[in-house]
């Protein structure tokens, strides 16, 4: 593997992780349970015997809830004013897909919406604004922002709301507008359950979480990090024939089955939370026919004298190196689409740095002893 492949490849996956990355600090200061809430006449329904609790402290959100009839309940929910909409789901299965949501904003002109939005799939295209199960009770609808906050109102006709609550914030500066009042994606979001009897909530975690990491995980391990593993060993260990020639093929082995396995795992992923996310899926074929390819290859691999072997050789080099650069872009990719913060990229990152670091060294090594 040739350095300036590595190079190309870092270059990508930096420009991936910076474009994705972004950070936010939250002043949840300025409301809290403690406080009175006071919205000046600005909502319909009384406001002032709500339940309260703290939601989602990493985003400042704070939601009151009251049941006020046995088939009407009233919220109120708190977050900081930061630009963006807030959002609040109602999930039959703690998934965001199929849910629907209210969200509100207030524009720079100080005029606030509220609209309901069905979550049809993971694209801007399937949340279709004014679609949804949920049944407002007329005129209770208001979103106000006060002292850096903004407060957003709503009654809802149940005799009970859904437990597993989702909630997200978008992104700075981006807010929908007429005619079409698209949804541009979050920022941030989370995933939480309530008891609305106790007053408690906690974080409900992604649901299939653990088909989720195991998908993520074994795709990390087998096509982003022990196929790259396996290359190295059969560029760097070439005078510790035939011994590199066993590593090579044990490593690359061991990385196709985890790799097969992790898109086993995706398919059936993506058939429980019916997602759209037809280009992580297309990328995720694409890199598995690719390594099908590998395999095929070394099935026919023709003997060294032979002269087509320097084709083979062209041939099973150029189509490794493609497999790595879609495989590296698309582990990337599916931890954003996953939701799963930075930690994962910047442990994924560290990993490819020190491959990267460590491929430069012996790749000097080389043009050293040459």
């Amino acid at each position: 593997m040739k350095s300036s492949c590595w190079v190309f490849i870092i270059a990508f996956i930096i420009a991936i992780d910076v474009y994705g990355l972004s950070s936010s600090l939250v002043n949840s200061q300025a409301d809290s349970c403690s406080s009175n809430l006071n919205l000046n006449g600005s909502v319909s329904f009384d406001t002032s015997s709500l339940r309260c609790l703290p939601v989602w402290d990493g985003q400042g959100f704070i939601l009151r809830y009251s049941q006020t009839a046995s088939n009407i309940w009233s919220f109120v929910l708190s977050a900081p004013d930061t630009n963006s909409y807030i959002a609040i789901g109602f999930s039959t299965n703690g998934a965001m897909v199929g849910s629907s949501a209210v969200v509100g904003w207030v524009d720079p002109s100080n005029v606030g919406t509220v609209k309901q939005y069905h979550l049809g799939g993971t694209s801007p295209s399937l949340v279709s604004p004014d679609q949804g199960s949920l049944q407002f009770v007329s005129g209770s609808t208001a979103i106000v922002s006060q002292s850096s906050r903004l407060y957003m109102a709503f009654q809802l006709q149940t005799n009970q709301p859904e437990s597993r609550l989702l909630y997200s914030v978008g992104q700075g500066g981006v807010l929908p507008s007429a005619p079409n009042f698209a949804l541009s994606e979050h920022q941030a979001k989370v995933s939480t359950t309530i008891n609305y009897g106790t007053g408690q909530s906690a974080s409900g975690g992604s649901p299939y979480g653990r088909l989720r990491r195991s998908h993520g995980v074994l795709n990390m391990l087998g096509w982003g990090i022990l196929m790259i593993i396996g290359a190295m060993v059969a560029r760097y260990l070439k005078e510790k024939d035939p011994i590199w020639f066993y590593f090579h093929i044990s490593i690359q082995s061991f990385g196709f089955l985890l790799g097969v396995v992790g898109v086993i795992c995706g398919f059936v992923l993506n058939d429980r939370l019916n997602a759209n996310v037809t280009a992580h899926k297309g990328l995720g074929i694409f890199i598995l026919v690719l390594g099908c390819l590998q395999v095929m290859a070394f099935l026919a691999r023709p003997n060294k004298m032979s002269k087509w072997r320097k084709y083979w050789n062209w041939y099973h080099h150029n189509v490794g190196r493609i497999l790595f650069i879609f495989a590296v872009a698309n582990i990337f990719y599916g931890i954003h689409l996953g939701g799963e913060g930075h930690g994962w990229s910047v442990g994924y990152g560290v990993v490819l740095a020190v491959l990267f670091i460590s491929t430069f060294v012996l790749e000097v090594r080389i043009w050293i002893r040459k």
